[in-house]
């Protein structure tokens, strides 16, 4: 007798729950994040060089900072221009080398993993908007997990005041940050904060 009300019920508050995205993010039985070891083949968002949140001097070296997304996820946002729950954004950091083969000037990222950080969507894992910041210890360890970075990291209140798109600097991505004027999606703050230079 309540087998057609459940079966209902069910149809009713299956399309509520986030969508799982099939690259998104894996963890252990822990809570630790799943090393993704394929992230180099992902979407590539940008490379920035050097960047710093801070006024004050930075390293007496380079570095490169370049942020990867899973293809789902980024599959998603260019049809609605906000990143889904199952988003993973990779950040890489590579020491920028000089002169080296045919090189002269200028610089190039060297082969060595410096750090990586990940920044992920996981309403079932996140409180509050389900976006949290995994740090690994071990980054050229395919084997390795990440740790939660735990509020209230600068990271976490970083983002959330100067992101652009879902508290992500989306802003640092050229194309994806096109997408997202195209979509009408850029953060009150963002607008807020950046105002003059949206205009142009």
């Amino acid at each position: 007798m309540l087998r057609w009300p459940l079966l209902l019920m069910m149809a009713v508050l299956l399309p509520m729950q986030p969508a799982a995205l099939p690259d998104g993010p894996a963890y252990t039985q822990d809570g630790l994040l799943k090393y993704p070891s394929d992230y180099p083949e992902w979407v590539f968002l940008g490379t920035g060089i050097d960047m710093s949140y801070s006024s004050e001097t930075a390293a007496d070296h380079s570095m490169f900072n370049s942020v990867f997304v899973n293809p789902a996820a980024y599959k998603a946002f260019k049809t609605s221009g906000h990143w889904p729950d199952g988003t993973v954004m990779v950040l890489e950091n590579r020491a920028a080398t000089g002169a080296s083969s045919i090189n002269k000037r200028g610089k190039t990222e060297s082969s060595e993993l410096m750090g990586m950080e990940i920044h992920v969507k996981d309403s079932a894992h996140a409180k509050g908007d389900g976006w949290a910041f995994y740090g690994f210890e071990k980054p050229t360890d395919v084997k390795s997990n990440g740790r939660l970075i735990g509020r209230p990291a600068s990271c976490y209140t970083c983002h959330e005041a100067h992101g652009a798109v879902d508290t992500t600097f989306t802003q640092f991505y050229p194309t994806a940050m096109g997408i997202a004027k195209a979509k009408g999606t850029l953060s009150a703050e963002y607008q807020k904060e950046n105002a003059a230079a949206l205009v142009k």
